[in-house]
């Protein structure tokens, strides 16, 4: 190879070349509206479907809670019978009201996700709403009454008040959170068995304590 040659191809600048799977965002264009929205649909899917396993799993934590509940009290009460103090039956109280302050506090941990899953409920309803009305979309101008997801939605439903289920969903404000939060200890599928063992050990305790016949022979 000559040296003029050589000089001449070390002289030739070099071509970048692009390829045309280039994202647009990075090359500098715009994304197209469509994937945009799907991704915003696959989005909004995925967290809220990990939000619902999330409040699923807390039943479970729920049901050990109560399990250890009933346990730990019923096994006071019994001791007090046996070794005839009848304040085993207040300490039994106390660990039945120690529990139901636990499952109450982690049953308003749970229903603090049910706010966010309204909000993804109701973004979904617009989505598919504003799908209904273009005229290029299959679908009917009444399908946004179909929108999903509607878990939340629907679980308020009991039959026996106005139907709203084909409604759009509405946002739970403030007022509506901090009074579903305010009433999660006096739910009966939290404050049971739970406030059962704290009524029966502190009867116990009290007719014990006041020397009543059945139970005089307990001392403290």
């Amino acid at each position: 190879m000559s040296k003029d040659v050589a000089h001449e191809r070390r002289s030739t600048p070099r071509r970048t070349f692009i390829s045309s799977t280039t994202d647009p965002c990075q090359s500098g264009g715009m994304a197209d509206p469509a994937s945009s929205l799907a991704a915003l649909h696959e989005r909004l899917r995925e967290e809220y479907y990990a939000l619902v396993k999330v409040v699923s799993e807390f039943d479970g934590r729920l049901v050990t809670v109560k399990g250890w509940s009933v346990t730990l009290s019923l096994a006071g009460l019994g001791l007090g019978f046996q070794q005839e103090h009848y304040a085993l039956f207040g300490l039994a109280a106390a660990t039945a009201l120690g529990f139901w302050f636990i499952d109450a506090s982690m049953k308003r941990h749970q229903m603090q996700y049910y706010s966010r899953m309204r909000d993804i409920e109701v973004l979904a309803h617009r989505l598919a709403r504003d799908e209904a009305a273009d005229p290029s979309s299959p679908l009917g101008p009444g399908a946004a009454s179909f929108s999903s997801p509607r878990i939340d939605w629907y679980w308020g439903f009991s039959g026996h008040q106005r139907d709203e289920r084909l409604e759009p969903p509405r946002r739970r404000d403030a007022a509506n959170v901090a009074r579903l939060l305010d009433r999660a200890p006096w739910m009966g599928h939290v404050l049971l068995p739970h406030a059962v063992a704290v009524a029966l050990g502190l009867v116990l305790f009290v007719l014990a304590a006041v020397e009543v016949p059945v139970l005089a022979h307990l001392g403290p």
